[in-house]
């Protein structure tokens, strides 16, 4: 995959996401800054930070938990570590951080 392919499927994984937040009913704001989304959990202000690395091909996440690295594979971005998806693995560190299920659906 070319860099343009590589930030159009980030781009539309964003979009995707940001749709997942407005709907899964826990107060979570997210703002996005130069291919760099940030999650911020309203309950004590903690944050969940998504980027891309285009050199590397991958999306990383930075959490509470740890940092993780997921590659594409196929339609799903994987986590190399734990082999979850970029939606559980959203989902697992926005409800740790948040204290509550979080599920987000993208």
């Amino acid at each position: 995959m070319n860099e343009s392919e590589f930030n159009d499927r980030v781009d539309a994984v964003m979009i995707a996401l940001e749709e997942a937040i407005d709907d899964c009913g826990v107060d979570i704001d997210y703002e996005t800054s130069a291919g760099v989304m940030t999650l911020t959990l309203e309950c004590d202000g903690s944050k969940v930070i998504i980027s891309r690395q285009p050199a590397m091909q991958q999306v990383w996440v930075a959490a509470r938990s740890g940092g993780y690295h997921l590659d594409s594979e196929g339609d799903r971005w994987v986590c190399k570590n734990s082999s979850e998806t970029l939606q559980q693995l959203l989902s697992r560190v926005c409800s740790e951080q948040a204290g509550e299920d979080v599920q987000l659906d993208f």
